[in-house]
């Protein structure tokens, strides 16, 4: 069974449904069977290397909110985290532009790595308040799970993985992916957004059902996921 997740590093919903999905999968009989792949998708394409704005503030300005109003919402997101053991440090996240972060990514499955890179990137960015915009950053990360820094340096002042990410992108487009967590199963059907364990358990098991028809599971009227950089809960 292959398992397609599109998601963004800057997404605090794919790092709460990274876990849940996680948590299921670790559930699930065939579990042995499944292979996981991690697809690029970046919320804020645009986005500088540097950003020294804090996150609400962020938030206000672009949605037009109070900063009052978007830390209610980012603190309803720390608590989701929170229960599954996940530390946010909303207060120190230091926001930037995460192509590299996901040509990282790109870099880490030759080495069936992809994984531990992924979880190493949002760690990196939520709990630990890293620049994952900077090359160096990325390189120590690349380290930390027993990738060659210099190795991992040296592609990144490279064009190396940057058509894999738009692959992805494009490939999204075609699914109609517009918002992040998004994971599809065996080609046949998507879940979207950082869903309860038990449906992700379920829809593994669906995924076993081949002459079923298909089934999406969407994103609970835009709670739970992330959209053009806005999160809600």
């Amino acid at each position: 069974m292959k398992i397609e997740i599109w998601s963004d590093i800057f997404c605090p919903f794919c790092y709460i449904g990274k876990r849940r999905f996680e948590n299921a999968l670790n559930k699930f009989l065939g579990k042995d069977k499944v292979e996981v792949v991690y697809r690029s998708f970046e919320l804020s394409p645009d986005a500088p290397k540097v950003n020294n704005k804090n996150i609400n503030e962020t938030i206000a300005e672009k949605y037009g909110i109070s900063v009052e109003e978007a830390k209610i919402n980012n603190d309803g997101i720390i608590r989701q985290a929170a229960e599954l053991g996940l530390e946010y440090n909303f207060d120190t996240l230091i926001l930037g532009n995460s192509f590299d972060a996901h040509r990282l990514i790109h870099f880490a499955k030759d080495f069936n790595k992809m994984g531990e890179v992924k979880e190493a990137l949002f760690k990196a960015y939520f709990t630990d308040s890293k620049n994952i915009s900077d090359i160096d950053t990325l390189g120590d990360i690349a380290k930390s799970v027993g990738l060659d820094k210099e190795e991992a340096i040296k592609f990144l002042n490279s064009d190396k993985y940057k058509n894999e990410v738009r692959e992805d992108e494009a490939l999204a487009r075609n699914y109609g992916i517009t918002s992040v967590p998004t994971f599809v199963f065996n080609d046949k059907f998507k879940v979207t957004g950082a869903q309860p364990e038990d449906v992700f358990l379920m829809a593994l098991n669906k995924a076993l059902e081949e002459d079923k028809p298909s089934l999406d599971l969407e994103n609970n009227n835009g709670k739970n996921v992330c959209i053009d950089g806005n999160c809600g809960i």
